[in-house]
């Protein structure tokens, strides 16, 4: 930096700023304001999560409503393609069909959250109730299943009899102690009132909330965009956009098919288990149909559970209730998963329980059911990128073409001619996809 002082009155300044000097100014500000953001963030970090616990607090009826637009939404779609047939024969009413399937949805939804809390909830809470009424009934017969069939070992059955002769006193007095909270449930319900209703206002302004979100979703759309175009590159600009819009996809899709997978599968657990005459048919449904939400494990963490309950009460249902489960999960996973879901994910069965475990570990349930959604997208994007570097260095971005070659001798990029030979069987559906992807709902950006 100069500085030019003059003889006469006046003294100007004349600055010539050193871009190099000014770079080096600029990386050292950034890198102590992230050294000190780092060090506040390990001193303060219980005052910081409150502040933050804070802030999702307050914020609670935006997610709701976000949460609530987004199961709508291809609910919403599907209205508006079956009213548009219907309204806008002659001439097109967009508000008018906007507003009649966001109300057909939201009740949609409303009358399935009071299916829930009236039917399920009730014959789940005297099934439990049943199972704790019961439960020295339980411990009987299990002592007489295990004579029956373990007689010829006697020193098994003496083994088994007394550690249920240990545990049956702790269950019994578990079971009382369960039953005197369900008991004291209302005592408790007007304790946890205001922490009930605080809740349910928040669930009732998200339903406001969707409804915004959802009859101006455009608008929200074209303002994220908007943004995005204002902060970043042009080109780097179109990058998250489409970042977005395929998370967006696939999110979406996979959500809104496995909740419809899950449903049927309840339904038919439910219909079927009627008929067979089992025990315990509305606890088990839902155990069934929630668990089938967790891609690939989920299945096993359903029926497991199901299937001990029904071997303490009723031993001879066990195994119909095992090939049962066997013959309905072989037909969600070969005919109806497919026909709903598709291949949505595009993740190989090892990426699958890779994303399930990771996610599961991380975030519990939540994370077994979203964490494959979302590292299909992560896996989407880097191997776009691993292709583009290839194509870089003029080598094959193939798979295949890496499993068997010499180390010194990199598999060569397949030129344009011969891609485009290979590609053009799948150039109708690639075009399809890319047209789907084009039409789908830019919400989520």
């Amino acid at each position: 930096m100069l500085i030019d002082f003059h003889k006469k009155g006046r003294i100007p300044l004349k600055i010539d700023i050193n871009k190099k000097y000014n770079t080096i100014s600029v990386y050292c500000i950034f890198t102590f304001a992230v050294c000190l953001a780092l060090v506040l963030l390990c001193i303060k970090s219980s005052v910081i999560g409150g502040y933050i616990s804070e802030f999702f607090r307050v914020i609670a009826p935006v997610t709701w409503g976000i949460v609530i637009a987004y199961i709508c939404n291809p609910l919403m779609k599907s209205f508006e393609k079956l009213f548009a047939k219907l309204i806008e024969k002659k001439k097109p009413h967009p508000k008018i069909n906007r507003c009649l399937s966001i109300f057909v949805s939201l009740s949609l939804l409303i009358a399935v959250i009071v299916a829930l809390l009236t039917v399920i909830i009730i014959q789940v809470r005297d099934s439990i109730m049943e199972i704790l009424y019961n439960i020295p009934t339980y411990i009987s017969q299990i002592e007489v299943f295990i004579t029956k069939w373990l007689g010829d070992y006697p020193e098994v059955v003496n083994y088994f009899e007394s550690q249920l002769e240990t545990i049956q006193p702790k269950l019994i007095e578990y079971a009382n102690n369960m039953l005197e909270s369900l008991g004291d449930l209302s005592v408790k319900l007007k304790d946890g009132a205001i922490v009930f209703l605080v809740a349910l206002k928040d669930f009732v302004i998200g339903f406001i909330v969707a409804i915004y979100l959802l009859y101006s979703k455009e608008t929200f759309a074209a303002q994220a965009r908007k943004i995005v175009y204002a902060i970043f590159p042009r080109g780097m600009s179109k990058t998250v956009l489409r970042i977005s819009s395929k998370a967006n996809y696939t999110l979406s899709g996979f959500l809104s098919g496995k909740l419809l997978d899950s449903f049927i599968i309840g339904l038919l657990c439910f219909i079927c288990m009627t008929i067979m005459k089992m025990e315990f048919v509305a606890l088990i449904s839902v155990i069934i149909g929630v668990t089938n939400i967790i891609p690939f494990f989920g299945p096993f963490f359903g029926a497991i559970p199901s299937a001990f309950l029904l071997l303490i009460t009723t031993p001879k249902q066990v195994i119909p209730f095992v090939i049962f489960i066997f013959i309905l999960q072989q037909f969600d996973g070969n005919i109806l998963g497919p026909k709903i879901l598709g291949d949505s994910t595009g993740l190989t069965p090892f990426w699958v329980m890779f994303a399930i475990f990771v996610g599961g570990g991380l975030f519990g349930f939540a994370g077994m059911v979203l964490g494959v959604p979302v590292f299909a997208v992560i896996y989407a994007l880097i191997s776009e990128f691993v292709a583009y570097l290839l194509k870089r260095k003029r080598l094959s971005h193939r798979t295949e073409d890496y499993i068997d070659f010499d180390i010194s001798n990199p598999p060569a990029a397949v030129t344009i001619s011969q891609e485009k030979a290979e590609t053009a069987p799948d150039e109708k559906k690639e075009a399809a996809d890319s047209a789907t992807e084009t039409k789908t709902d830019k919400f989520a950006t």
